[in-house]
C-alpha cells in the first residue's frame, strides 16, 4: 500500500501537486506547471503539456492547436467536444490530460503509481450556479479517473490555502482567506490553530465558504476589450448595401477577449462571416488582423503581453504595452491609473461579493484577525487596495501564490478517515 497522498490544485494559469508522505506527515516534493496544452499541427506528432507546450507552440511556427485555461470549460454547459488532430475531446478529457501529466511527474519521483489524491476545487466553478457547479464537479470526477486516480476527495481551495498557513502560526486566529486565482475568486472563513493541524475533525473551524466568478482571466479580458480590440478592427464599418454602412458586430471582439472562447472560436462559418466583413469593409488593415490572430492561433502570445503588463503595474505605475508578430503591431504606454480604471468594474465586482459573503454569514470586520491573499491575482494593485481599505485594521498576510494551496490539499489527509 502506498504511503503517499497527492494534493492537486489544478488551475486555470497553473497547476500545481505536493507529494506528502503520510509516514513522515512530510511534503516532500512540490511541482507546478503551466496548465497549457500544445497539439502539433502534425497530427501524429501528438501533444506536450506544461512549459513544453509554449516551446513547441513557438517552435512549431503557432500552426498546431494551443489550449490554455481549460478549467474555464468545466461549467460551460454549451461546450460538449472539440476535435484536435482528427479526435473528439471533451472537457473531462482535455483535464486529464493536465492532471496525467501531473501525476506521472509525482510517480517518477516517489517511483510509485499513488493513486490517492485531494483535489481542489473553487467554491464555485459558476457565479452559484448549481447546474452548472454540479456538472463541473461530475467532469473532474471523470478527469481524476482517467488520470488514475482511484481514492480522490475535494477540499475547496481557500481552505487548502488556510491549511498550508496554519502550519506557520503560534496560535489561534480567525482568517479570512481570499484565493484570487485566474478563474475565481473564493472566500473561506474558518479558525486556524497550529495545535489543531493535522486534526482528523475541522469541519467545526470552518465557518463559512463563498466566492465569485472573477478572477485574473477577468481582468485580462477587460484589458483585451478596451486596449486589444481596438488594433483588431472593433470599430470597423462594412458596406452593408450600397450606400449602407454597419459596424462589425461587437461579439466577434468579444469571444477573442476570452481564453476559453477563443480556443473553440474557429467554426467554417464564422470564418466566412470575417472573410465577407473583410472584403465589404474594403479590406480594413486593423480587421485583417484579427483574421491573422485567428488563422495563426497567436491567442496566447497576445495575452502573454497583456499578462506582461498585468505584472509590471504590480510594481511599477506605468507599463509598455506591445506587441508584434506576423504585422500585427499593438504599443502604447499604459499608465497605473488607465489601467486601474480598466479593471475597475471586475474588481468592484469582487468587492460586492465580499461584501455580501460577510453579510450573509455575519462576520464583522472586527471578527478577522488576519486576512490571508493567494493567488497570483492577489497581487494586483488595485485588488491589494481592495481589501487593504475593507479591513485596515487586520493583518495582511500572503503565502507561496502558486503552491500554497496544493500544499493545504496535501494536508488535507483527514477527509479519508
Amino acid at each position: 500500500m502506498s504511503k503517499y497522498l497527492y494534493g492537486i490544485d489544478f488551475g486555470t494559469t497553473n497547476s500545481a501537486l505536493a507529494i506528502y508522505n503520510e509516514e513522515t506527515q512530510m511534503i516532500s516534493h512540490t511541482l507546478i506547471i503551466p496548465s497549457l496544452i500544445y497539439f502539433f499541427a502534425d497530427r501524429n506528432a501528438g501533444y506536450v503539456v506544461g512549459d513544453e507546450a509554449i516551446a513547441a507552440y513557438l517552435a512549431d511556427g503557432m500552426k498546431g492547436r494551443f489550449i490554455k485555461s481549460v478549467k474555464q470549460i468545466l461549467s460551460r454547459s454549451s461546450f460538449i467536444e472539440t476535435r484536435i488532430q482528427g479526435k473528439r475531446y471533451n472537457a473531462s478529457d482535455l483535464v486529464a490530460i493536465i492532471l496525467t501529466e501531473l501525476k506521472q511527474r509525482a510517480d517518477h519521483l516517489i517511483q510509485e503509481n499513488c493513486r490517492k489524491a485531494v483535489i481542489g476545487r473553487p467554491v464555485f466553478f459558476d457565479d452559484d450556479d448549481t447546474q452548472k457547479d454540479t456538472l463541473a464537479q461530475n467532469r473532474l470526477n471523470k478527469a481524476a479517473e482517467q488520470a488514475g486516480f482511484t481514492e480522490v476527495r475535494y477540499q475547496y481551495e481557500p481552505i487548502g490555502a488556510a491549511f498550508a498557513y496554519e502550519r506557520t502560526l503560534m496560535q489561534k486566529e480567525n482568517v479570512l482567506v481570499a484565493d484570487l486565482g485566474g478563474g475565481t475568486t473564493d472566500f473561506t472563513y474558518l479558525v486556524l490553530d497550529p495545535a489543531m493541524a493535522g486534526n482528523k475533525d475541522r469541519k467545526k473551524d470552518m465557518i463559512a465558504t463563498g466566492g465569485v466568478y472573477v478572477g485574473g482571466d477577468s481582468l485580462d479580458a477587460a484589458f483585451m476589450w478596451e486596449k486589444g480590440t481596438p488594433y483588431f478592427g472593433k470599430h470597423t464599418q462594412y458596406q452593408a448595401a450600397p450606400g449602407k454602412y454597419l459596424t462589425v458586430p461587437k461579439s466577434l471582439f468579444a469571444n477573442i477577449c476570452s481564453w476559453e472562447q477563443m480556443n473553440f472560436f474557429n467554426s467554417l462559418r464564422i470564418q466566412k462571416d470575417m472573410e465577407n466583413y473583410y472584403h465589404y469593409s474594403g479590406k480594413d488593415r486593423k480587421f485583417k488582423n484579427l483574421i491573422t490572430l485567428l488563422e495563426n492561433n497567436l491567442g496566447y502570445s497576445v495575452f502573454q503581453a497583456i499578462e506582461q503588463t498585468k505584472i509590471t503595474l504590480s510594481a511599477d505605475d506605468i507599463a509598455l504595452f506591445s506587441y508584434h508578430q506576423m504585422e500585427i503591431d499593438m504599443e502604447e504606454q499604459v499608465t497605473l491609473d488607465e489601467y486601474e480604471q480598466v479593471i475597475a468594474k471586475e474588481v468592484d465586482r469582487i468587492a460586492v461579493a465580499l461584501d455580501a459573503f460577510m453579510n450573509n454569514h455575519g462576520i464583522e470586520p472586527r471578527d478577522v484577525d488576519t486576512l490571508f491573499l493567494t493567488g497570483g491575482t492577489s497581487q494586483v494593485c488595485l485588488i491589494q487596495k481592495l481589501f487593504s481599505k475593507k479591513m485596515p485594521h487586520v493583518n495582511l498576510r500572503s503565502g507561496d501564490n502558486f503552491q500554497s494551496v496544493a500544499k493545504g490539499l496535501a494536508y488535507s489527509g483527514y477527509l479519508f478517515g
